[in-house]
């Protein structure tokens, strides 16, 4: 909790670090486009603190490198993420806009390239 906290007070090293994991892993996952429009809705300044607390909380468990579940396994390595995540936007779902998510589609085609 105390590794929880003190990431999400460092709001340019959380970004750094969601940024280095997210184009490691990005292809690898398939909640990719919800986790970037998260991460949107999180630094958009229109956004209420509470959703963005919220919506920190779950980028902030995804970049930590401590998880419940390792994502070094296959398959199941990221499910922990998944399901947190999925929490928090079931939460704050009407904060998140389709701005959020068109964003989040366009970075992530620049970051994924489309597989043929």
């Amino acid at each position: 909790m105390d590794a929880m906290r003190a990431a999400t007070r460092d709001e340019e090293s959380l970004k750094q670090r969601f940024w280095d994991k997210l184009k490691r892993v990005a292809g690898k996952i398939p909640f990719a486009e919800d986790l970037v429009a998260a991460f949107y809705c999180a630094t958009d300044s229109k956004t209420p603190s509470r959703v963005k607390l919220i919506l920190l909380g779950a980028i902030t468990y995804f970049v930590l490198p401590l998880d419940a579940v390792s994502d070094l396994l296959p398959l199941i390595g990221f499910a922990d993420d998944a399901a947190v995540l999925a929490a928090a936007i079931t939460q704050v779902a009407g904060s998140i806009t389709e701005e959020h998510r068109a964003k989040a589609r366009k970075t992530l085609g620049e970051v994924t390239p489309e597989q043929e």
